[in-house]
């Protein structure tokens, strides 16, 4: 056994696919700080900056005071607070949803959703780019899965006309983590009604930064919890914390409660984490300036990235995903921008494609026009010093 993990990790290598914890020193910010050395920070999913923001910081130390550090048990037992009751009551508000269920991450959450609800004899139809999360849950649900094209509504209303007895399930991102463009969510709602199907959207990466109050993907195509029963979303972008939460009709909360093991038996998230949460949340729903000022800068960095001829997936959020040719060039250019003082993560296989490495740009309420200046340049001047180093074949 050892030798073959031995093998494995050697092909990881080789493939240019290993990974490794590079050590922050500093807050989640703009400007991070590794091994002594600050880095402008393009590599975060705090889309609106509130992880270090004094509010939330206060909120959560307020919070530990009363319950301590750690909820030390799980939901159904001892580790619910009203601290949790005041983070599910102001989403249930907020979302317009009956019911929410608190979990400790969106995986988690993903997983219950998915291991529960559906019995071995339902369908699932799922959107082929959607997170590793969910293509996980769909396989251990037991139930059959198919995987539509990318945003493909032909395909996926020719493989829903197949099963017309069947329970159907529709699962999709809003947002797509890795690609930065949306679902189109009301042909999906169309779609589920006409084939009696429940739509589930993971809506992580657009909750916060989309819609008038930063209610997501669904407040901006005015969807219900009728047309969208079952609504993930995940505190450790927008929201600046960490944990995950499904809303719902009360019959689908309840029976995540009552049956799903990731959720029972799973320690509760931290009472101060659900506190900081909440605070989140109520300066999301106040503060627009932050999310105008992300959309400002989302358009000023596509128009000067474009000029520049860098090759840019159709994405119109704060994800910004630059692709290259292969895995090697990625890497270098990754790690010229780090040498250069600027953090952007090289993202390969298996989270994307094999034929689609990239830099995921990831943009946030804290970055100004003059950061994305800095971080253009740069990448113009790394792609013209490879390009000669290249021809000159001295590199």
């Amino acid at each position: 056994m050892h030798k073959a993990l031995a093998q494995r990790l050697q092909q990881q290598t080789d493939a240019g696919l290993w990974r490794e914890h590079r050590l922050r020193a500093s807050a989640q910010d703009k400007k991070v700080t590794y091994g002594g050395k600050a880095l402008l920070n393009f590599n975060n999913n705090d889309y609106l900056g509130l992880s270090n923001h004094p509010e939330v910081k206060q909120a959560f130390m307020q919070a530990a005071q009363v319950y301590g550090v750690g909820s030390g048990s799980a939901n159904t037992l001892s580790g619910y607070t009203q601290a949790h009751e005041d983070l599910v009551n102001a989403l249930a508000a907020w979302l317009q949803r009956d019911k929410v269920l608190l979990f400790s991450s969106g995986y988690i959450a993903n997983l219950a959703i998915l291991t529960t609800l559906m019995q071995p004899q339902d369908v699932i139809f799922a959107d082929k780019l959607n997170h590793a999360s969910l293509n996980d849950g769909m396989r251990f649900s037991g139930a059959k899965f198919k995987r539509f094209a990318h945003n493909n509504m032909q395909r996926l209303a020719n493989d829903l006309s197949k099963y017309p007895e069947e329970n159907k399930w529709i699962v999709t991102e809003g947002v797509f983590s890795m690609e930065g463009d949306a679902a189109d969510l009301p042909q999906l709602a169309n779609l589920a009604q006409q084939h009696q199907a429940q739509l589930i959207v993971d809506d992580v990466h657009g909750l916060g930064v989309l819609g008038a109050t930063g209610a997501g993907s669904l407040e901006v195509h005015g969807l219900s919890q009728k047309d969208v029963p079952i609504l993930m979303g995940g505190f450790g972008k927008s929201f600046g914390t960490q944990g995950a939460f499904v809303a719902g009709s009360k019959v689908f909360i309840d029976a995540l409660m009552q049956f799903a093991r990731p959720y029972l038996f799973t320690t509760a998230m931290a009472p101060a984490l659900a506190a900081a949460t909440t605070q989140s949340i109520a300066i999301i729903r106040e503060d627009n300036k932050r999310r105008e000022h992300l959309q400002n800068i989302i358009h000023y960095f596509r128009e000067q990235a474009g000029n520049l001829g860098l090759q840019l997936l159709p994405s119109s959020t704060a994800i910004q995903p630059i692709v290259y040719n292969s895995i090697e060039e990625v890497q270098r250019i990754s790690e010229a921008l780090y040498n250069n003082g600027i953090l952007v993560s090289c993202i390969r296989y298996p989270t994307v494609p094999k034929d689609s490495p990239r830099l995921r740009i990831s943009l946030n309420a804290n970055h100004d026009y003059k950061d994305i200046d800095i971080l253009l340049t740069t990448l113009e001047k790394i792609s013209h010093e490879q390009t000669a180093c290249a021809t000159e074949d001295s590199c």
